[in-house]
């Protein structure tokens, strides 16, 4: 039996202690558990946002800032151009955009399995440093005779592309599996809702360093007349946007690698009893990870060995439980969902310069007027619809419920961009700017928030990781497509050389397809609110969603049987 240990307080409850002497490591896996998700909302929780937040603020960072700084790559490298000079070619454009795309979907599927693999913690932490280590790169990358810009820019965003893929399951399950039942859905959302102030910082930061060099650029009235001060200035902008994306991850980090090691993980997969109980009571109390003694922690490990429930994961288990249509029919539709959403998601960025113009920010008389129009109107779109969007989730997702949070948001998208793509000729710009807000705003009170949220909850610990990534990568192919299929289709019938999209309505009906596709995936998953991770996964007896054929007692019956004990104690089994 496990010994009691020192400490605890009316702060600190002494969680540990109030199953230590419970011999059974079920009985002790389900109390503690259980005190996880009923503990009260405190300044843990908000630490856990907070760490798993700056990662996700990095990444909305990065990924905006581009958007900010092509055509200021443009100016510096393309000055000399015989066709359109200053203005980057569209294709290096796209490549440059579609790289961190690319990029993300390895990180997403490839850091998703390691995370069930090796652990949570070993990972967390090991993705910011790649983001920071790119983003710095990238920063300080020059032009050679051997190597463009463009080649440059587009390896060190794999890269990182790579680390911000990581960012999303990591951050998901850790904040899933360290939250309290009760508040769970607002605890990943305001994660999850740190990518909108991402946005807004990107566009402030553009706009300080435009305001910072006004002297340089107000001496050219367009981008091909930007050269000498004018064009050093454009240089040490864009350094400066992108290597800013690098301070945030600095902060957060020591704090990512010092977060304990999630109970479920340890109690699940590395099947460590001990370990699992000494770390929830730290996470508890604030401390890096629990330190139980070591001599009980192997016996506690061998007591605990053959009788645990929860099966290990392989394969074999992976195969048999995601082959259950009620089990694989919920990646099915997180994958499908995410992968819908996204092409809408960045497909509608097609109609960012069209906005701009709508409310008088496409354009400027010098250089400084452009790029300052450019970043105050970006800080305009992403305030009026993103930032809201993203906080009515939050408030409303553990009280309204995930799923026709989702549903109401793909609702309302397929109606939004059938009135845009149908009436596209009769809005014009301010019936356009309307509708684009209204879009920005439900696809952050709507499904752009619950793909995020769902994923982390409905799996089971030995594969939620895995599956987050998965659902999480569809999505990023899904934003490829969108870049590389709907970006060239809307300038169909445009003349050579020219920026006009005249298939741009047809695109948007086209959308409207896919918001109508992502309603029939949505009937697919569960309604996570107010449950148990474990009741979701098929843990528990006697609820909907109870799969026998994934718990230890069926094994264990099997292993009965097959010994001739008529018993019910369980039989050790040696692996």
């Amino acid at each position: 039996m496990a010994r009691k240990t020192a400490g605890g307080n009316a702060a600190f409850h002494n969680f540990h202690n109030d199953y230590v002497h419970i011999e059974d490591p079920n009985e002790r896996r389900r109390l503690a558990l259980a005190e996880i998700d009923k503990a009260p909302f405190g300044w843990y929780h908000i630490r856990a946002i907070v760490v798993a937040g700056i990662g996700f603020f990095t990444d909305a960072y990065d990924i905006f800032a581009i958007n900010l700084v092509t055509a200021m790559l443009g100016v510096v490298y393309w000055q000399t151009a015989s066709s359109k000079p200053g203005t980057i070619p569209t294709n290096s454009d796209t490549a440059i955009k579609v790289a961190t795309s690319g990029g993300t979907v390895l990180g997403q599927v490839g850091f998703g399995a390691l995370a069930d693999i090796l652990g949570r913690k070993r990972m967390y932490g090991l993705e910011l440093i790649i983001i920071i280590f790119a983003t710095l790169a990238q920063s300080l990358s020059a032009a050679s005779p051997a190597m463009s810009i463009v080649g440059l820019i587009i390896f060190w965003r794999v890269l990182m592309g790579v680390g911000i893929g990581g960012d999303y399951p990591l951050s998901s399950i850790i904040t899933s599996e360290f939250a309290t039942t009760k508040w769970r859905g607002a605890m990943m959302g305001s994660v999850f809702a740190m990518q909108g102030i991402g946005q807004f910082v990107a566009a402030m930061i553009a706009l300080i360093v435009t305001s910072g060099f006004k002297e340089s650029l107000l001496s050219a009235k367009s981008a091909s007349a930007c050269d000498g001060v004018c064009q050093l200035a454009v240089d040490k902008m864009w350094r400066i946007i992108i290597g800013f994306g690098a301070v945030p991850g600095c902060i957060a980090l020591y704090y990512r690698l010092t977060i304990p090691e999630t109970p479920r993980y340890t109690f699940d997969v590395a099947r460590d009893v001990e370990k699992a109980g000494e770390d929830t009571k730290a996470y508890i109390q604030g401390k890096a990870e629990g330190r139980p003694d070591e001599v009980r922690r192997v016996a506690t490990i061998q007591y605990s060995e053959g009788r645990l429930d929860t099966p290990k994961a392989s394969w074999g288990d992976f195969y048999a439980h995601f082959k259950q249509w009620k089990f694989g029919k919920v990646l099915l539709g997180t994958a499908g969902s995410w992968f819908f959403l996204d092409v809408a998601f960045y497909g509608l960025g097609l109609n960012n310069a069209i906005i701009l113009q709508a409310i008088g920010f496409a354009k400027g008389n010098s250089m400084y007027k452009i790029f300052y129009n450019t970043a105050v109107g970006n800080l305009v779109l992403v305030c009026a619809g993103a930032i809201p969007g993203y906080w009515v989730t939050v408030a409303l997702v553990d009280t309204v419920g995930r799923k026709p949070i989702q549903m109401m948001g793909f609702i309302m998208l397929t109606i939004l961009f059938v009135i845009i793509g149908f009436a596209y000729h009769k809005l014009g710009e301010h019936g356009l700017l309307a509708l684009y807000v209204l879009a920005q705003f439900f696809f952050n009170f709507g499904p752009n928030a619950t793909t995020f949220i769902v994923p982390g909850e409905c799996f089971p610990t030995r594969y939620r990781s895995t599956s987050h990534g998965i659902s999480a990568a569809s999505g990023k192919v899904g934003a490829i497509v969108a870049q590389t299929v709907f970006g060239p289709l809307r300038q169909r019938g445009a003349p050579p050389g020219s920026t006009d999209s005249p298939w741009l309505n047809h695109v948007m009906e086209i959308f409207a397809l896919f918001m109508l596709c992502g309603c029939f995936t949505t009937l697919l998953i569960p309604e996570t609110k107010r449950k148990t991770l474990e009741e979701l996964a098929g843990e528990v007896e006697g609820t909907p969603n109870y799969d026998p054929g994934s718990h230890g007692a069926a094994w264990r019956a099997g292993s009965d049987e097959g010994s001739g004990t008529g018993s019910g104690e369980a039989v050790e089994t040696k692996v």
